[in-house]
């Protein structure tokens, strides 16, 4: 979809790290574990989600999100998609381009649908890639490089496909360890020098070229479970973290990053924290 490219429809993420103005969210209204789709969800099968408990958990995040100054367009929920909260992986923006992606699990397939009306509705340019799955999860975004994670939700087709749509960036498949879902579950840029990783998840050698390019502050495993590597930066050192995960907030703290931690524990259970219910749109 073209439409003109003017102030009222911006689009711009050139990382992950700068200035969140505009931003699209999703209440779990209608949020379950209908069908376990990764290792989290499997531990909370039978608990299942406390529809009530995470809507007051998504409306103080959404509120926090809004006095940080973050313009907040929030997708109506649809009981069709128990995972729709997860808005990261409908769509991703890499530069002046706004993508909608192609689900891979049955369970959220249709999704995509529903953020075309949304953007449409909007007034916000979009773009669709013409096959394989790829998932917004998957795609991490700093400035010219776009790391893409290889795995079970995004296949290497589109990304070479995506590849073509952006010739100006230098894409970078990622290969990890697909029990983990997405990229993102197991890094996540913070800065120009500094990211979070869960090296367990990747293979030494891709560590070791990461770690050339960022001063990598590594999560346990614990805390990679409660989604210590999903962290939501908004800019100005500014990121959401979750109070379950102290050691990494300690760390993000010496680093000299403002931790706003609010409970997100209700959500994870699905196993995605404040990056994977967040789809940026324009930061500054």
């Amino acid at each position: 979809m073209t439409l003109p490219k003017d102030e009222t429809s911006k689009i711009e993420v050139s990382t992950e790290y700068g200035t969140l103005r505009r931003v699209i969210l999703c209440p779990p209204r209608y949020m379950a574990i209908e069908e376990a789709i990764n290792e989290v969800q499997k531990q909370y099968e039978n608990e299942n989600i406390d529809r009530e408990r995470a809507m007051d958990q998504y409306r103080t995040f959404r509120d926090t999100l809004r006095a940080h100054g973050a313009e907040v367009i929030e997708l109506e929920p649809s009981e069709e998609y128990p995972e729709q909260v997860f808005t990261r992986d409908i769509g991703f923006t890499v530069g002046e381009e706004l993508f909608i992606s192609r689900m891979a699990s049955d369970i959220r397939q249709g999704e995509e649908e529903a953020l075309e009306k949304l953007l449409c509705e909007k007034g916000i340019r979009y773009r669709k890639l013409d096959g394989g799955k790829i998932e917004g999860g998957d795609v991490i975004v700093d400035r010219d490089t776009v790391y893409v994670g290889v795995s079970e939700r995004t296949s290497r087709d589109a990304i070479l496909m995506l590849t073509e749509e952006l010739p100006k960036h230098d894409i970078v498949p990622i290969e990890f360890d697909g029990k983990y879902l997405h990229l993102d579950c197991v890094f996540n840029i913070l800065s120009p020098g500094t990211a979070l990783i869960f090296p367990e998840a990747l293979h030494p050698a891709t560590v070791e070229k990461l770690g050339e390019k960022y001063n990598l502050i590594e999560v346990s495993a614990d805390e990679q479970f409660t989604m210590g590597t999903n962290v939501l930066s908004i800019g100005g050192r500014k990121l959401f973290s979750l109070p379950v995960n102290p050691e990494v907030n300690h760390a993000m703290r010496d680093h000299g990053y403002e931790v706003i931690e609010i409970d997100f524990t209700e959500i994870i259970k699905s196993g995605g924290s404040f990056r994977c219910c967040s789809m940026p749109v324009e930061r500054g």
